[in-house]
């Protein structure tokens, strides 16, 4: 069984490196989680952790984890109260026109027989809004790929997968659902999203901060390794 790295530990919280492929919840067909790492993960603690988020099975990176009810209590309000701060890097094969930007496009969830359900922009969803800017590009004509960075001030359900989709104009990397053909990844072996940067305001406590390496796929889509971004990056609205 893998190890899961960890990133940051204190006595109410752990920030764990999830690994892209590991479901946080498990699967309704069955197969490995997160749950399975949850013994390994008390650290000597009697309680196992619970994810106070969650994070596409695909998607690596920054999770957090309370290690025990009262923190959980607080780490949802932060939530609520839009006191934490994530960055995610992503991958394109597409050049933006502009080289940063913000997206507000409210979402709403769909459903079909034939594509099973998934997020679209609709003026009706729900509020969703992610800054972004553009921190490398590498190639040239009609083969570009590009490196995004996004700050989302929401955190909806495939936002980021959205987002780049219908505001950026192509989906991400490897995206099984908003990519172009349903059911074959294109040019990466899983939608490429990365949780780079985790930040927890706690009133009267010190701040949580996490960052997680470049992942080693996005090495080898020929992308290289950005500066972490100014860890007081939040936007309060």
């Amino acid at each position: 069984m893998t190890t899961i790295p960890i990133l940051y530990e204190d006595g109410e919280a752990l920030v764990i490196d999830k690994p892209a492929g590991l479901p946080v919840d498990r699967p309704k067909r069955g197969g490995p989680c997160l749950e399975d790492h949850l013994d390994e993960l008390k650290l000597g603690f009697q309680r196992r952790p619970v994810a106070v988020h969650r994070l596409d099975t695909d998607t690596s990176g920054c999770l957090l984890l309370a290690r025990n009810p009262k923190a959980l209590k607080r780490f949802n309000k932060a939530f609520e109260d839009r006191l934490v701060a994530k960055t995610y890097l992503a991958v394109i094969d597409f050049k933006p026109a502009e080289t940063a930007g913000t997206i507000a496009l409210s979402l709403s969830k769909i459903s079909s027989a034939e594509k099973g359900w998934r997020m679209i922009a609709a003026k009706k969803g729900k509020p969703a809004v992610s800054h972004w800017e553009l921190l490398e590009t590498i190639g040239e004509g009609d083969r570009v790929r590009s490196l995004i960075r996004f700050r989302p001030e929401t955190g909806r359900t495939h936002q980021l997968r959205v987002h780049a989709l219908q505001g950026l104009g192509a989906p991400l990397l490897g995206d099984p659902i908003y990519g172009p053909v349903r059911g074959q990844n294109k040019g990466a072996p899983r939608t490429m999203l990365h949780a780079e940067t985790l930040g927890v305001e706690r009133p009267g406590k010190g701040t949580i901060t996490a960052h997680s390496p470049f992942p080693e796929d996005f090495v080898r889509a020929g992308l290289t390794a950005p500066p972490p971004p100014p860890a007081s990056e939040k936007d309060d609205g």
